[in-house]
């Protein structure tokens, strides 16, 4: 009996899971090419060819995070630290 009811609420957890995990979309190529353009343009590096010189305007986290935000808004950015 204890093994059924745990057998039971393993699948009811695998089944809730597999529902949350299902509705999340992926990231479409042309998507994440346009945010990786915008935070290029909005981040430049501060010697050119050398990405760990880090960046002029910011730090890692930052570019992630905006990267991230334009990622969520389909490849639209509505706040762009380049123009601040």
């Amino acid at each position: 009996m204890l093994v059924k009811l745990v057998f039971v609420r393993a699948g009811l957890l695998s089944i809730a899971l597999g529902a949350t995990v299902a509705s999340s979309s992926a990231v479409t190529p042309e998507v994440a090419k346009t945010c990786r353009a915008l935070t290029a343009k909005a981040f430049p590096p501060r010697e050119p060819g050398n990405p760990a010189a880090g960046s002029t305007k910011g730090s890692g986290r930052d570019q992630t995070s905006y990267f991230n935000k334009c990622v969520t808004n389909g490849g639209r950015v509505e706040n762009d630290p380049a123009k601040q």
